[in-house]
C-alpha cells in the first residue's frame, strides 16, 4: 500500500520527489490503526497522517511548478481539504436539493450525458451553453481524475463532485479555460468552498498573468468572482443533470450569481 502512496508523488527528476517518496515506502509497516489500511471505496488509497502531509508537500511543490498538472492539483485538494470538505458536506445536508444528490449520487460523465439531445436545446439554456463550452474549449467532462486520498465516503464524493461540477462553473460565470478564466474561476471557488486547494490557485495564479490580465483580475473579474462566491448558493447543492432545460440567465438568477462584467 504504501509504494502505491508513492507512486501518486510528483515525477519531479529532483531531491523532493525521492526524499518523500522513500519516506512513505519506509514507513512500512509502522502504522498499526486498521483505519489507514481499510479501502473504504473502489480506488481509495487509505493513507496515514504522515503519508498526507507527503503527499501534499510533494503535490504542492509540484503544481507550483506546473498548475497544469492537474494530477498533482488534485492530490493535493484531497489531502489538505478535510474541513472544508465536512463543511461542503454539511451544506449539501442541509439543503434539500443537496441532500437529494447525496442520496442517489450522480455523476456528470460522457456516459450518463445525453450529448445529442442537450445540443438540440434552445440558445440560451443551460444544457445548450455547457455544450457549446465543452466544444468551444475542447474539453471533456471525464477529464476529471477519481479521488483516491479522501478517507470517508461520503466526503469522497463530495470532492468528485465539486470536480465534476468545476466545468458547470466555467459556463455559470461565463469564463473560458485559458489562465485569466481560470483564476477568476478559483477566486470564485475560494470563496465558495474554503478549500486551500482553491485558496493556494486564486493566491498563484496571477504570477502568471501578463500585466492587462493582471490589471483586468484585479480590477474587475477578481472583486466580481470574491463577491459571487460569497453571496451565492451553495453550487454543490444543484441537481444540474435536471436544470439543462432551464435558461442559464435564470439559473444565474436562483443561485444568486451575477453574470461576468
Amino acid at each position: 500500500m504504501f509504494r502505491r502512496v508513492a507512486r501518486q508523488l510528483p515525477r519531479l527528476g529532483n531531491r523532493h520527489s525521492t526524499v518523500i517518496a522513500n519516506a512513505c515506502v519506509n514507513r512500512r509497516g509502522k502504522v498499526t490503526d486498521s483505519r489507514y489500511h481499510e479501502e473504504l471505496y473502489p480506488g481509495h488509497i487509505p493513507t496515514s497522517p504522515i503519508q498526507k502531509t507527503l503527499l501534499a508537500v510533494g503535490s504542492g511543490i509540484a503544481a507550483l511548478q506546473d498548475p497544469y498538472r492537474h494530477d498533482m492539483v488534485a492530490v493535493l485538494g484531497e489531502t489538505t481539504g478535510h474541513p472544508a470538505l465536512l463543511n461542503l458536506r454539511d451544506r449539501m445536508r442541509n439543503d434539500p436539493e443537496g441532500y437529494r444528490i447525496l442520496t442517489e449520487r450522480p455523476k456528470i460523465r460522457l456516459s450518463t450525458l445525453d450529448l445529442e439531445k442537450m445540443a438540440s436545446l434552445p440558445e440560451g439554456s443551460f444544457g445548450r451553453e455547457y455544450i457549446r463550452f465543452l466544444e468551444d474549449n475542447h474539453v471533456t467532462p471525464d477529464s476529471r481524475a477519481h479521488v483516491k486520498f479522501v478517507d470517508n465516503e461520503e466526503l469522497s464524493y463530495v470532492m468528485q463532485r465539486y470536480r465534476e461540477v468545476h466545468d458547470l462553473l466555467h459556463t455559470l460565470l461565463g469564463m473560458p479555460t485559458n489562465m485569466l478564466g481560470e483564476v477568476a474561476v478559483k477566486w470564485f471557488e475560494a470563496a465558495q468552498t474554503g478549500l486551500p486547494m482553491c485558496a493556494l490557485g486564486a493566491l498563484l495564479g496571477p504570477l502568471r498573468l501578463n500585466a492587462r490580465s493582471l490589471q483586468s483580475l484585479v480590477t474587475s473579474l477578481g472583486p466580481w468572482a470574491v463577491r459571487n462566491g460569497l453571496q451565492a448558493r451553495c453550487v454543490l447543492c444543484v441537481f444540474y443533470e435536471r436544470r439543462w432545460e432551464q435558461s442559464l440567465d435564470d439559473l444565474r438568477r436562483e443561485l444568486n450569481i451575477q453574470p461576468p462584467p
